[in-house]
């Protein structure tokens, strides 16, 4: 028994994580085509035949990969208290936290990057992931019901819309930022056009739900 190996065997959930980790890892930088399970297991620490073990295949390791990621979010997003914040407040503060979101964890661009030329054949697997989106939607189904109670927000907008909004406007900008860059000349990467993005995106959502 090697040394890298034993403990790894003493202990299997830690062994378990390092998998993990390596995986998203490999996953975010190269695709799930390019990526390659041996590179994984050496990253991890661990043999092939133990990597197998845990997740069985490659397509499953990157299904797990992707369990991962959204967990995170969406753990993430249920420690924001939006309950306690006025329904404006609680939005923007919604908005702000996903466009962050995708500037702390760019890992998860590109792992839905990945996942979208598979056709989400991955995802469509996932029932965890499928009941993961409960919770946020009903947060914004809240959000959405006291702000039209109050009269701050419309009251014909539907919470799968307005979460697939705050999700894009973040989200295409990060996935298409170099190529953006390119066409206008402007490194939209920098401190200042990130922080000009995130204040519009904000504005954007914020503007739509107000009544008219």
């Amino acid at each position: 028994m090697s040394p890298v190996n034993a403990p790894a065997k003493r202990d299997p959930e830690a062994a378990r994580q390092r998998i993990l980790a390596a995986a998203l890892a490999e996953f975010s930088e190269k695709g799930l085509g390019g990526a390659r399970v041996d590179v994984i297991a050496q990253r991890a620490g661990v043999n092939k035949r133990m990597l197998y073990h845990y997740f069985g295949n490659k397509d499953d390791l990157f299904l797990a990969v992707l369990e991962l990621a959204y967990g995170e979010i969406r753990e993430a997003e249920k420690a924001l208290n939006l309950d306690d914040l006025s329904p404006v407040e609680g939005m923007g503060k919604l908005v702000a936290f996903t466009f962050d979101y995708f500037v702390q964890a760019p890992y998860f661009i590109k792992l839905l990057n990945s996942e979208n030329l598979h056709g989400a054949r991955h995802l469509r697997r996932s029932k965890a992931i499928l009941d993961m989106h409960g919770p946020v939607i009903g947060l914004i189904t809240d959000l959405l019901e006291r702000g039209a109670a109050e009269g701050v927000f419309r009251d014909d907008a539907d919470p799968v819309e307005v979460f697939i909004t705050i999700a894009s406007v973040g989200y295409f900008y990060f996935s298409n930022v170099h190529t953006l860059s390119a066409i206008f000349d402007r490194d939209l990467t920098s401190e200042r056009e990130v922080a000009a993005r995130r204040a519009h995106v904000i504005d954007v959502v914020l503007g739509y739900l107000r009544p008219t």
